[in-house]
């Protein structure tokens, strides 16, 4: 175990040959060169990411105002609570990606990372611009901070949060490694079971601002996703000392943890309440979820159960990849991107 060192702002010594970049432990000037990047994956993610902005307040809400006091009281309690609990994730992210900034020495993916914090701030937004819409501030203000009333919904957040505190306050490099797998089942499994509650709304003609909200989210969570995916790998090849077998028991832990809270979560808020999804259906799409997340990073596979993609759930990429919005969804890996005035709101 290493202790990690904050990388100076101003570096003259720095190292300019690409050769000697790495992700972590380099010496760097923190020259942001776009012409000389070492890695390729990151200048690709960058350019395309550029293409993705959009802005919350473009897509109507009108229908929504309409539909939101007409929802059943299963799905208005499920909306209320997803949204508390995508709200406090995309908070935590904008706040501790800076952090994991500080120590990651090769400019190109800091670069990233900068981005990837604004697009989390964007979400926070969105979501905030839904409720705004659809309810007073005083309703608004409840569902915000629901999670501190919600024991369930306080320990979810707890699971992260306390890995993000955790590396804040020891950050050494078996620490690092931690962090970037909660940010990768952070981004890869707990959003899911929140963004097939909503495509399913879409499928009954519901909310289709929020949907649609929801929609743009998806598709910058599936680039933040094959980013900290490729991170992670480029470690395996520059710090493999790193992947011990305990060091990736701890990983597979926590992968199969943020998969049983992801489907303690959909049983919670989904169950068996909401017209056209049922426990069965959430628990067998996030395994499968959690197993191809787990075989991306090259570990073979988590849970046997989980291998095949549920027929069940198969609705869930189509309303993903929608309107031109060309996602490989499952491997979370943008092929193509589109600014929000070409995507039309015709669910």
């Amino acid at each position: 175990m290493t202790i990690l060192v904050k990388k100076k702002l101003f570096h003259p010594e720095g190292d300019t040959d690409l050769g000697s970049r790495r992700i972590i432990g380099g010496n760097t000037t923190n020259l942001n060169d776009f012409n000389n990047m070492k890695y390729g994956w990151a200048s690709e993610w960058y350019r395309q990411a550029m293409n993705n902005f959009w802005i919350p307040e473009e897509i109507s809400m009108a229908a929504d105002v309409l539909d939101y006091p007409k929802l059943l009281p299963s799905e208005k309690q499920a909306y209320d609570k997803i949204l508390s609990f995508l709200i406090f994730l995309d908070s935590v992210q904008t706040a501790n990606l800076p952090n994991v900034s500080q120590y990651v020495t090769a400019n190109e993916v800091n670069l990233c990372l900068t981005i990837q914090a604004f697009q989390e701030a964007v979400h926070s937004q969105s979501y905030s611009y839904m409720l705004d819409t659809i309810c007073s501030p005083a309703e608004r203000d409840r569902i915000l901070y629901q999670w501190k009333e919600d024991e369930h919904l306080l320990r979810r957040n707890t699971f992260i949060g306390n890995l993000y505190n955790e590396f804040q306050e020891k950050p050494d490099d078996v620490g690092f490694l931690k962090v970037l797998m909660a940010n990768y089942i952070l981004e890869g499994i707990y959003f899911y079971s929140g963004f097939m509650f909503f495509y399913n709304l879409a499928r009954g003609g519901k909310m289709p601002g929020s949907v649609q909200e929801i929609r743009y989210i998806n598709r910058d969570e599936n680039t933040h996703l094959w980013l900290f995916r490729s991170i992670i790998r480029e470690l395996q090849r520059e710090e493999p000392g790193l992947f011990t077998e305990k060091n990736v028991a701890v990983l597979k832990e926590m992968m199969m943890e943020g998969v049983r809270q992801e489907i303690a979560w959909g049983h919670y808020v989904i169950g068996d309440r909401i017209p056209g999804l049922d426990r069965e259906m959430v628990e067998e799409y996030i395994r499968y979820l959690g197993n191809l997340r787990w075989s991306s990073l090259g570990f073979g596979v988590l849970d046997e159960r989980g291998v095949q993609e549920p027929d069940s759930m198969k609705w869930v990429g189509l309303y993903a990849n929608a309107n031109m919005v060309k996602t490989d969804f499952f491997e979370a890996k943008s092929t193509a991107y589109a600014k929000s005035t070409v995507l039309l709101d015709d669910l």
